[in-house]
């Protein structure tokens, strides 16, 4: 399954993709606030990479707090998933994102690239971190698993 992978951010989004089995992720590009001058701009060319790629579902990040309670940028991040769920007609699921881009920051440091370059391609390498997840955790669990994350309209 061809899958987008969405780590939406307040001022960036990264945006990764898998091949057509699922077995490969790959960077695709980020998405910058300050390049669309609103939030429906940016929801729209969103919504226009996902039709443009043809995926068969778009893989949300949610920061789920390690104390449990939901903070706002989640709130936020369930408020986007809806909105591009009436833009676009496919399954979208959520897959924690807890600590990925910490971990693609250390990832990025330890391939030698510079600072700036980390900060252009970060949010890129959060989402490929989140996909390899979600389709490892798809392919343990199968459909119980995509049933548990599906986002529901």
């Amino acid at each position: 399954m061809r899958c987008l992978c969405i780590d939406y951010g307040l001022e960036r989004t990264g945006l990764a993709l898998s091949d057509p089995s699922g077995n490969v992720v790959f960077p695709f590009k980020t998405l910058r606030l300050a390049d669309f001058g609103s939030r429906k701009a940016l929801l729209d060319a969103l919504a226009e990479t996902i039709v443009a790629t043809q995926v068969e579902a778009c893989v949300v990040g949610l920061p789920l707090p390690l104390e449990g309670e939901e903070t706002l940028i989640c709130r936020q991040i369930r408020n986007v998933t809806r909105r591009l769920m009436r833009r676009v007609s496919l399954p979208f699921y959520f897959m924690n994102e807890a600590l990925t881009s910490y971990q693609a920051w250390d990832d990025l440091a330890q391939s030698g690239l510079k600072a700036a370059k980390r900060r252009q391609v970060l949010d890129q390498q959060a989402a490929v971190r989140i996909l390899q997840a979600f389709l490892a955790e798809a392919a343990s669990h199968g459909q119980s698993f995509l049933k548990a994350a599906r986002v529901l309209p």
